[in-house]
């Protein structure tokens, strides 16, 4: 590892941001404690209700942990289509009695106010969703001792962020849970997505900056795999997202490794952006016909989400989760952590036992 991650963390551990309150503080210290690095994820907060989660956070724990940002999106929906989608999902607001939200809500999920609350107020690290900070947001970060992390999910977006200034870089492979994070998002690229360990050689080879792999990873095997592909830490999302520290509901925890659920999907059904998650009813039923308008669908569809979490039908909620969700282990996230690195040992060790033999 990099000098500078090594000093933010013990193991090459990292927990992904997860929005919708799976993030918690409770998640992100118990992570930290066990020695890896835990993020909050602001994204779908209010710059309060992040500021207010931050100093709830460093009651918990000393150790250094990150907040992860949305960028802002710029206005590329077709209000038609949005109305035509929202048509489509009558039947969804009458089975779950529950109103459809408004598809304007505001776009740009409070970007500056959270950026002036981290420049008064510094936090270790920061990362960046959905697109690249200006080379001036990056530079007023670093001057206040913030360690910034760009998300990327091919060898462009990598070299943009290098750039514009990043300390490190986030690859996410097509195997990640939740949201890509492509810097635009083009409908005509939703299947061209590349493989983890194929996009860390090529980022590697593009910039030089230390790399965090993310997608699908969820045993300390797969760390070592990325470390030797160029990384210098692994995060992970759907590993955590059973912990019971974790906010995720428990019927989302529960569908993880239930047998109803075979396989995981990208969609656009829930958000109008490209998620991956398990592939339940409401995917199946309305998926392929979802427009590219995010967040304007993640309005509409909000209400639906908590309903049907109300009615404890996992049918009709968004689960996200990674293509190796099935190994999901429910363990406190601080022994998750320390069984990471015990893998990651082993995996290390097992060549040089190979060839005594």
């Amino acid at each position: 590892m990099s000098s500078a991650l090594t000093d933010l963390c013990r193991y090459p551990v990292v927990q992904a941001p997860m929005a919708g309150g799976v993030s918690c503080p409770q998640l992100v210290s118990a992570v930290a404690e066990a020695g890896g690095l835990g993020f909050l994820a602001a994204g779908y907060k209010t710059a309060d209700g992040m500021y207010n989660e931050i100093k709830q956070l460093r009651g918990m724990t000393g150790q250094p942990f990150g907040v992860n940002l949305f960028m802002p999106q710029p206005n590329l929906a077709d209000p038609s289509a949005v109305e035509v989608y929202r048509h489509q999902l009558a039947g969804e607001a009458a089975w779950y009695e529950t109103p459809l939200g408004d598809p304007d809500s505001s776009g740009d999920d409070g970007y500056e106010a959270k950026l002036a609350i981290l420049l008064e107020d510094p936090v270790p690290v920061v990362s960046f969703t959905f697109g690249c900070p200006t080379r001036d947001a990056l530079d007023a970060l670093a001057g206040v001792g913030t360690y910034t992390v760009v998300t990327v999910t091919s060898p462009e977006e990598a070299q943009a962020a290098q750039w514009a200034g990043a300390d490190a870089i986030c690859v996410q492979g097509v195997e990640a849970g939740g949201h890509r994070s492509t810097h635009r998002d083009d409908p005509q690229t939703d299947d061209a997505g590349i493989g983890l360990l194929s996009l860390v050689a090529q980022v590697r080879e593009t910039v030089q900056l230390p790399l965090i792999a993310s997608g699908g990873i969820m045993r300390g095997s797969q760390i070592a795999a990325v470390l030797a592909a160029g990384a210098e830490a692994a995060q992970l999302g759907t590993a955590f997202l059973v912990c019971p520290e974790s906010g995720a509901h428990l019927l989302h925890k529960q569908a993880l490794t239930n047998p109803l659920f075979v396989r995981t999907a990208l969609t656009r059904a829930f958000s109008g952006r490209p998620a991956r998650g398990l592939v339940n009813r409401f995917v199946r039923e309305h998926g392929p016909y979802a427009p590219a308008a995010y967040p304007q669908v993640h309005h509409v569809t909000s209400g639906l989400r908590k309903a049907a979490a109300r009615a404890g039908d996992a049918q009709g909620m968004a689960l996200w989760a990674g293509q190796g969700h099935r190994m999901a282990r429910e363990l406190p996230a601080g022994r998750l952590v320390e069984l990471l690195a015990e893998e990651l040992d082993a995996a290390h060790a097992a060549p040089s036992t190979r060839s005594t033999q």
